[in-house]
């Protein structure tokens, strides 16, 4: 599948959830001598941000996109790496949007948020699963890899899933406890540790608004034309 994608024949994506506190945590800084750096401790009840997100690495175009909530009513629209920013190709992508933003109740995604967002932001078909023509079929095949979450292996995830099968969009399942296999972890761990300078937030708004932030400028950097700099030599 890795060759496929290298080679443009397939899109193949990993994807994963993460969650930021409002604490997020510490590492390493600079300090005057003798003076010790304290990060206010701020409880997460209410507070937390839920990202989901999928990385394609592969590929002419790398791509990434995101979707995040605080664990609120307050949602959050969707951001998208996708080339609607710049070409009319991801357009689909926007009217999902509004889906993609449903979560469960304490802000990370359900099945329908998760099935959303992979219908209108990652695979960019022109409808959900369940309203697809039936003669549907993706221009290439796109592949999903991702972890063994139970919402991954929900019902009615499990349901929809032969109806994308059909549309050419497949789940991968990696192996249990397997991180090291998936693309999308390091961005979560630099996103999480060095993305994000300031250490702790009171307010869940202010630190969706630095989550954003940070994952804007990954949004932004997929986005560049990647160069073959062997080949330009």
């Amino acid at each position: 599948m890795t060759r496929e994608a290298a080679a443009g024949k397939r899109d193949l994506y990993h994807l994963d959830e993460c969650g930021f506190a409002p604490t997020l945590p510490t590492s390493y800084t600079w300090a005057r001598v003798g003076v010790r750096p304290v990060v206010p401790y701020e409880a997460p009840q209410g507070r937390r941000v839920n990202v989901i997100g999928a990385l394609a690495a592969d590929g002419p175009q790398p791509r990434f996109v995101y979707a995040s909530r605080r664990a609120t009513r307050a949602t959050k629209t969707p951001k998208t790496g996708r080339a609607t920013k710049t070409s009319p190709a991801g357009a689909a992508g926007a009217a999902g949007a509004a889906g993609a933003a449903g979560a469960a109740a304490d802000g990370g995604p359900d099945s329908a948020a998760f099935l959303a967002f992979v219908c209108h932001d990652v695979a960019q078909l022109p409808a959900t699963w369940d309203a697809l023509p039936a003669d549907y079929v993706r221009e290439r095949p796109c592949t999903i890899a991702l972890d063994n979450y139970s919402v991954h292996h929900s019902k009615v995830v499990q349901a929809a899933e032969p109806v994308l099968a059909q549309a050419g969009v497949t789940f991968f399942y990696l192996p249990p406890y397997s991180p090291e296999l998936s693309t999308i972890e390091p961005v979560w761990h630099h996103t999480k540790y060095t993305d994000i300078t300031t250490r702790s937030y009171a307010d869940g708004g202010a630190l969706q608004q630095a989550v954003d932030a940070a994952l804007d400028q990954r949004v932004a950097a997929y986005q560049i034309a990647p160069h073959n700099l062997s080949r330009a030599a």
